[in-house]
């Protein structure tokens, strides 16, 4: 198993402590654990903003809820039936 992404404002590790304690944990429970870690920059951002704008990658996105039926989403989540992310639509005044 692979944990992808972390924390932010980790006080001794910057955000990585998930990733560390999965490695530590691993010779102890009977699957590996690793970590991936990577930094993002503009160049790639405005290759993947490209890929998305054309159609090229499409998103998995089970249901769309508004902010107001968040306790729906959670509880559709939990139902273990979705097929893909569930997206809050959060609408700016």
């Amino acid at each position: 198993m692979i944990i992808v992404g972390g924390e932010t404002d980790g006080r001794w590790l910057g955000g990585s402590n998930r990733q560390i304690r999965a490695m530590l944990l691993s010779p102890f429970v009977g699957a590996k654990l690793g970590a991936f870690i990577c930094s993002e920059n503009a160049a790639d951002l405005t290759v993947l903003r490209d890929l998305i704008e054309t159609g090229a990658v499409i998103p998995a996105i089970d249901r769309t809820y508004p902010l107001e039926q968040a306790p729906a989403a959670i509880r559709h989540l939990l139902d273990g039936e979705t097929c893909g992310k569930i997206a809050i639509a959060i609408h700016a005044a």
